[in-house]
């Protein structure tokens, strides 16, 4: 059941049981349309594994639900960074009042600081998340990833995307600029059911993403698993000997994954 299909009925009231079972068609039905673009986002990540490289997740606002999803947490891969707009503050010096500012992400320049600030080496792969694929500093972080010569997998609603303009003064959006493009499925403004009298209500991107980047882990192990390599993969601190271990694998990538509290 897509999006589209769900929103035609608007005659049902809104109830915690018509999201949980529109929510989980539109997860049900990604789990078929998505399966070919995992496997390529899945690749993409393989090989920079297989080339020693780092993945760097970038997203602001809401989208940094997917960036945690993908970085650094147990069953997730070791070599993964999370891009932060605080990193301008804990690693490039800025006063943190800087963070305070609403518009701070449509400022031109900040994901050139970020970029220099993670210092990445030429095999890592870039992971960018924008429900829209519009804001000045998701394309710009596409722009410079893909100028330096990074592989770019992008996560984002083409059904939002596609039905705005592009806001960047280059005229790009973020699917336009990606090597993979995960659609996550959600509608236009994110909120799946409509109210009654116009708006709507209850947001799907995080779900379907979820869905989308757990996707890829898998099938990412699945494809060292084939080749003979092992996924170099977080167990939860909070088993015995898990904080350890994690110790362990982190040590190969000293210096390009950060872990701060969170």
């Amino acid at each position: 059941m897509s999006v589209e299909s769900a929103h035609e009925s608007v005659t049902e009231p809104v109830s915690a049981d018509r999201f949980a079972r529109e929510s989980l068609a539109v997860l049900n039905s990604l789990t078929e349309s998505a399966r070919a673009d995992v496997r390529a986002a899945a690749a993409l990540i393989a090989d920079c594994v297989r080339e020693d490289g780092v993945v760097h997740a970038f997203g602001t606002g809401h989208s940094q639900a997917l960036v945690l999803e993908l970085a650094g947490r147990a069953g997730g891969l070791v070599p993964t960074n999370r891009l932060s707009m605080a990193d301008l503050v804990l690693y490039g010096g800025d006063h943190p009042g800087a963070l305070d500012d609403p518009l701070l992400e449509r400022q031109p320049g900040i994901a050139a600081r970020l970029y220099e600030l993670a210092a990445p080496r030429p095999q890592d792969l870039f992971v960018v998340v924008s429900n829209s694929g519009v804001n000045n500093v998701v394309v710009e972080m596409a722009l410079h990833a893909k100028e330096h010569g990074h592989r770019l997998l992008a996560i984002t609603s083409l059904g939002h995307t596609r039905s705005v303009p592009a806001a960047h003064p280059s005229g790009k959006k973020l699917a336009d600029l990606a090597d993979v493009v995960l659609d996550n499925a959600a509608p236009r403004g994110d909120a799946l059911l409509e109210l009654p009298g116009g708006g709507s209500v209850c947001a799907l991107s995080t779900l379907t993403g979820v869905l989308l980047v757990q996707m890829t882990v898998a099938e990412t192990a699945a494809q060292l698993l084939a080749s003979g390599d092992r996924p170099p993969v977080y167990v939860s601190a909070n088993v015995p000997g898990g904080f350890e271990s994690n110790l362990e694998l982190e040590k190969r990538y000293a210096g390009r994954i950060r872990r701060t509290a969170s």
